[in-house]
């Protein structure tokens, strides 16, 4: 083993070891890209690159659109949005036996499109709909279990945080990434609704009987979710505005709503604001930790070596896929969404570029798998989110909720794998 690899060994040990003594990941990662670029190319350039990257990072136009989007769901939540989607959702389907859950899935996917994050969205949703679940007297551990799992559409109904960092580290364009998304979120509402009719269905009470006057009043409240939508994905699709653009565009609209509604008001926009910040300073640091440990990859050629290592084992190429999705699923029991595309992307991607995989539909693939690790032991985020809420809901009891959510997640990737067209069709009409 040359010294390059042996100071490559010495860095993911080093790195693991910062991230189990829980210092922040983006600093654990630009702590060790820094010194382990100094000790292959010299302090000089380290010093340089710590110098100029941060700067270059904070002020890269298409990374606006992070905290735009952010902004976007704390204002939507602000604005009750959440819960009128909730009411809606029940409206509808509630009446059914598992009602109630299918509303909750169905507000979740929802609030995903307005949201783009995972666990904003499941901590929303806790709040409006554990307390009306409980109420009807669904167990703790189906409440939570799908609460934890409709909470997962958030990183992949666009617009998503996840896929549009995915796409600044691959150079991928973030809104065909979102225009991907879409099928693939549909399919994963439809079956997480079917999972709760027909696996959960028949121990779970019926809801209210069906009213069609207060299912009308209801979905005639969620014309500001459907406005903020069409702003967003179908601007990008038609090709009217950028990503970044249409991100912009999405948070002045949700204030004007809010105000509009009077949900909203000065105080309340300030403290948005300051909330956004604050999740947008914690996602730029882990990216400008990302882009440090990155120039650390280059210069000792990890991915280059890992894409020779894997291919010379001869799995052929989905062979390959499959082990880096175990990878994954295996690293989502003990990092987050983030941490894990920030840190896995720029090593596994030239071996998937290698293997002539489409970057566009890898991306989905790569979230969704990621998705499970939201849900999975022993750090499924989604589940420690819900817990810090309902504190009296044991932990063991939400993991065993999501378990048949886990088992449909995995049907749902095969079917994208052996079926690459659901996700790349609406890509292919873009204008």
């Amino acid at each position: 083993m040359d010294e390059r690899s042996l100071i490559a060994v010495a860095g993911f040990i080093v790195l693991f070891v910062l991230m189990l003594l829980r210092v922040p990941i983006g600093i654990a990662m630009g702590v060790v890209g820094i010194g382990g670029f100094g000790m292959i190319a010299g302090w000089a350039p380290a010093l340089n690159l710590l110098a100029t990257s941060p700067l270059r990072t904070v002020t890269d136009f298409n990374l606006t659109l992070i905290p735009f989007f952010i902004l976007m769901g704390v204002l939507a939540t602000r604005s009750g949005m959440s819960r009128e989607l909730f009411r809606a959702a029940n409206a509808t389907m509630g009446a059914m036996r598992g009602g109630l859950g299918m509303a909750t899935i169905g507000a979740c996917a929802g609030f995903a499109a307005i949201c783009g994050s995972s666990v904003a969205t499941a901590a929303t949703m806790t709040n409006v709909a554990y307390p009306e679940m409980k109420k009807a007297g669904y167990s703790d551990e189906v409440a939570t279990g799908v609460i934890a799992a409709g909470g997962t559409l958030g990183i992949l109904i666009p617009p998503s945080v996840v896929l549009a960092v995915y796409g600044y580290i691959t150079e991928q364009d973030i809104g065909t990434l979102f225009i991907a998304g879409i099928v693939p979120g549909v399919l994963a509402v439809l079956m997480y609704l079917l999972t709760v009719r027909f696996w959960y269905g028949r121990h779970l009470p019926p809801g209210e009987p069906f009213r069609m006057s207060n299912a009308l009043a209801a979905m005639s409240d969620v014309w500001a979710v459907l406005l903020l939508f069409a702003a967003v994905i179908l601007t990008i699709y038609f090709g009217l505005a950028t990503a970044t653009e249409a991100a912009a565009v999405g948070a002045v609209l949700t204030a004007v709503i809010g105000f509009v509604r009077r949900r909203l008001n000065v105080t309340g926009l300030l403290d948005s604001l300051v909330e956004a910040l604050r999740t947008s300073v914690a996602v730029y640091t882990i990216l400008i930790g990302a882009i440090l440990f990155g120039y650390f990859l280059a210069v000792t050629q990890v991915p280059q070596r890992l894409t020779q290592f894997l291919i010379d084992l001869g799995f052929g190429a989905y062979g390959t896929l499959g082990l880096i999705m175990v990878l994954f699923v295996v690293l989502g029991c003990f990092l987050d969404a983030m941490a894990m595309i920030i840190l896995m992307v720029p090593i596994v991607y030239p071996v998937i570029v290698a293997l002539g995989f489409d970057p566009i539909w890898f991306g989905i693939i790569i979230v969704m798998t990621v998705e499970l690790g939201m849900i999975t032991p022993p750090v499924g985020m989604n589940v420690f989110v819900i817990n810090s809420i309902a504190r009296d809901v044991d932990l063991v009891k939400i993991f065993r909720g999501v378990l048949p959510f886990v088992v449909t997640d995995l049907i749902r990737l095969f079917i994208l794998i052996a079926l690459p067209s659901l996700v790349l069709y609406l890509p292919q009409t873009m204008k």
